[in-house]
Protein backbone atom coordinates (compact mmCIF):
# COMPACT_ATOMS: atom_id res chain seq x y z
CA UNK A 1 0.00 0.00 0.00
CA UNK A 2 1.63 3.24 -1.12
CA UNK A 3 1.61 6.35 1.07
CA UNK A 4 0.33 9.46 -0.68
CA UNK A 5 -0.48 13.03 0.20
CA UNK A 6 -0.43 13.89 3.90
CA UNK A 7 0.66 10.37 4.89
CA UNK A 8 3.74 10.59 2.66
CA UNK A 9 4.64 14.01 4.06
CA UNK A 10 4.30 12.72 7.62
CA UNK A 11 6.47 9.70 6.86
CA UNK A 12 9.04 11.94 5.21
CA UNK A 13 9.18 14.23 8.27
CA UNK A 14 9.55 11.20 10.56
CA UNK A 15 12.41 9.84 8.50
CA UNK A 16 14.16 13.22 8.73
CA UNK A 17 13.70 13.58 12.54
CA UNK A 18 16.76 11.44 13.52
CA UNK A 19 18.93 13.37 11.06
CA UNK A 20 18.17 16.61 12.94
CA UNK A 21 19.67 15.11 16.10
CA UNK A 22 22.85 14.12 14.25
CA UNK A 23 23.72 17.63 13.12
CA UNK A 24 27.24 18.74 14.02
CA UNK A 25 27.38 20.14 17.54
CA UNK A 26 27.25 23.87 18.03
CA UNK A 27 30.73 25.09 19.07
CA UNK A 28 29.22 27.50 21.61
CA UNK A 29 27.04 24.77 23.14
CA UNK A 30 29.80 22.14 23.23
CA UNK A 31 31.71 24.19 25.79
CA UNK A 32 29.01 23.38 28.38
CA UNK A 33 29.71 19.67 28.09
CA UNK A 34 26.13 18.56 27.50
CA UNK A 35 24.74 16.72 24.49
CA UNK A 36 22.64 18.61 22.02
CA UNK A 37 18.92 18.37 22.89
CA UNK A 38 15.87 18.74 20.67
CA UNK A 39 15.64 22.48 21.41
CA UNK A 40 19.22 23.03 20.20
CA UNK A 41 18.48 21.04 17.05
CA UNK A 42 15.59 23.38 16.27
CA UNK A 43 17.97 26.37 16.49
CA UNK A 44 20.51 24.81 14.14
CA UNK A 45 18.55 23.02 11.44
CA UNK A 46 20.42 20.26 9.69
CA UNK A 47 20.51 20.48 5.97
CA UNK A 48 19.09 17.22 4.68
CA UNK A 49 18.72 17.38 0.95
CA UNK A 50 15.58 15.81 -0.35
CA UNK A 51 16.11 13.63 -3.33
CA UNK A 52 13.79 14.57 -6.11
CA UNK A 53 11.35 11.84 -6.88
CA UNK A 54 12.02 10.54 -10.36
CA UNK A 55 9.72 7.64 -9.85
CA UNK A 56 7.07 7.28 -12.51
CA UNK A 57 4.79 5.50 -10.00
CA UNK A 58 2.29 8.32 -9.13
CA UNK A 59 2.14 8.44 -5.29
CA UNK A 60 5.11 6.29 -4.22
CA UNK A 61 8.13 8.08 -2.76
CA UNK A 62 11.44 6.44 -2.23
CA UNK A 63 12.74 6.10 1.29
CA UNK A 64 15.90 7.94 2.27
CA UNK A 65 18.66 6.12 4.03
CA UNK A 66 18.10 6.18 7.78
CA UNK A 67 21.05 7.50 9.69
CA UNK A 68 21.37 6.41 13.30
CA UNK A 69 21.73 9.27 15.80
CA UNK A 70 24.58 9.47 18.24
CA UNK A 71 24.53 7.11 21.21
CA UNK A 72 23.88 9.71 23.99
CA UNK A 73 20.83 11.03 22.13
CA UNK A 74 19.32 7.55 21.90
CA UNK A 75 19.77 7.04 25.63
CA UNK A 76 18.20 10.40 26.41
CA UNK A 77 15.35 9.78 24.01
CA UNK A 78 14.78 6.29 25.42
CA UNK A 79 14.81 7.61 28.98
CA UNK A 80 12.41 10.38 27.98
CA UNK A 81 10.18 7.86 26.20
CA UNK A 82 10.15 5.53 29.21
CA UNK A 83 9.32 8.43 31.56
CA UNK A 84 6.47 9.56 29.34
CA UNK A 85 5.25 6.00 28.88
CA UNK A 86 5.35 5.51 32.67
CA UNK A 87 3.33 8.70 33.15
CA UNK A 88 0.87 7.57 30.51
CA UNK A 89 0.50 4.09 31.98
CA UNK A 90 0.20 5.53 35.48
CA UNK A 91 -2.61 7.78 34.23
CA UNK A 92 -4.34 4.85 32.54
CA UNK A 93 -4.05 2.69 35.65
CA UNK A 94 -5.22 5.55 37.86
CA UNK A 95 -8.25 6.03 35.61
CA UNK A 96 -9.02 2.33 35.71
CA UNK A 97 -8.65 2.25 39.51
CA UNK A 98 -10.99 5.24 39.79
CA UNK A 99 -13.51 3.44 37.57
CA UNK A 100 -13.32 0.33 39.76
CA UNK A 101 -13.71 2.41 42.95
CA UNK A 102 -16.75 4.10 41.46
CA UNK A 103 -18.19 0.74 40.46
CA UNK A 104 -17.50 -0.63 43.94
CA UNK A 105 -19.24 2.35 45.56
CA UNK A 106 -22.20 1.97 43.21
CA UNK A 107 -22.43 -1.73 44.07
CA UNK A 108 -22.35 -0.94 47.80
CA UNK A 109 -25.09 1.68 47.42
CA UNK A 110 -27.18 -0.69 45.32
CA UNK A 111 -26.72 -3.42 47.93
CA UNK A 112 -27.85 -1.03 50.67
CA UNK A 113 -30.91 -0.02 48.64
CA UNK A 114 -31.81 -3.68 48.12
CA UNK A 115 -31.41 -4.33 51.85
CA UNK A 116 -33.76 -1.41 52.59
CA UNK A 117 -36.24 -2.72 50.03
CA UNK A 118 -35.97 -6.20 51.58
CA UNK A 119 -36.74 -4.78 55.05
CA UNK A 120 -39.69 -2.83 53.65
CA UNK A 121 -41.06 -5.91 51.88
CA UNK A 122 -40.67 -7.98 55.07
CA UNK A 123 -42.62 -5.34 57.00
CA UNK A 124 -45.30 -5.22 54.31
CA UNK A 125 -45.55 -9.01 54.34
CA UNK A 126 -45.86 -9.05 58.14
CA UNK A 127 -48.55 -6.34 58.08
CA UNK A 128 -50.44 -8.18 55.34
CA UNK A 129 -50.35 -11.37 57.40
CA UNK A 130 -51.71 -9.46 60.42
CA UNK A 131 -54.50 -8.00 58.29
CA UNK A 132 -55.39 -11.45 56.95
CA UNK A 133 -55.54 -12.82 60.52
CA UNK A 134 -57.77 -9.94 61.64
CA UNK A 135 -60.03 -10.42 58.64
CA UNK A 136 -60.29 -14.14 59.45
CA UNK A 137 -61.22 -13.32 63.06
CA UNK A 138 -63.87 -10.82 61.87
CA UNK A 139 -65.34 -13.20 59.28
CA UNK A 140 -68.03 -14.67 61.60
CA UNK A 141 -69.22 -11.14 62.43
CA UNK A 142 -69.24 -10.23 58.75
CA UNK A 143 -71.34 -13.34 58.05
CA UNK A 144 -73.79 -12.27 60.76
CA UNK A 145 -73.98 -8.78 59.23
CA UNK A 146 -74.77 -10.34 55.85
CA UNK A 147 -77.54 -12.48 57.42
CA UNK A 148 -79.00 -9.44 59.20
CA UNK A 149 -78.91 -7.49 55.93
CA UNK A 150 -80.80 -10.30 54.18
CA UNK A 151 -83.37 -10.42 57.01
CA UNK A 152 -83.80 -6.63 56.92
CA UNK A 153 -84.29 -6.84 53.19
CA UNK A 154 -86.98 -9.53 53.58
CA UNK A 155 -88.62 -7.50 56.39
CA UNK A 156 -88.62 -4.45 54.16
CA UNK A 157 -90.33 -6.44 51.41
CA UNK A 158 -92.88 -7.71 53.93
CA UNK A 159 -93.43 -4.11 55.15
CA UNK A 160 -94.05 -2.93 51.58
CA UNK A 161 -96.52 -5.80 51.04
CA UNK A 162 -98.23 -5.03 54.35
CA UNK A 163 -98.41 -1.33 53.45
CA UNK A 164 -99.91 -2.17 50.05
CA UNK A 165 -102.41 -4.55 51.67
CA UNK A 166 -103.36 -1.97 54.30
CA UNK A 167 -103.95 0.61 51.56
CA UNK A 168 -106.24 -1.83 49.76
CA UNK A 169 -108.12 -2.52 52.98
CA UNK A 170 -108.45 1.20 53.66
CA UNK A 171 -109.76 1.78 50.18
CA UNK A 172 -112.35 -1.03 50.66
CA UNK A 173 -113.33 0.29 54.04
CA UNK A 174 -113.92 3.77 52.63
CA UNK A 175 -115.87 2.23 49.80
CA UNK A 176 -118.05 0.31 52.23
CA UNK A 177 -118.56 3.40 54.40
CA UNK A 178 -119.87 5.35 51.52
CA UNK A 179 -122.54 2.80 50.87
Amino acid sequence: MAATGDDAAAMDSISRAPAAHQAPPNPAASGGGHAEGPEDAAETPAAVPKKPSTNSDGGVETAEEAVEPAEPDINELCADMFEKMAIFLQGELTGTCEDYRLLENMNKLTSLKYMEMKDISINISRNLQDLNNKYASLQPYLDQINQIEEQVSSLEQAAYKLDAYSKKLEARFKKLEKR
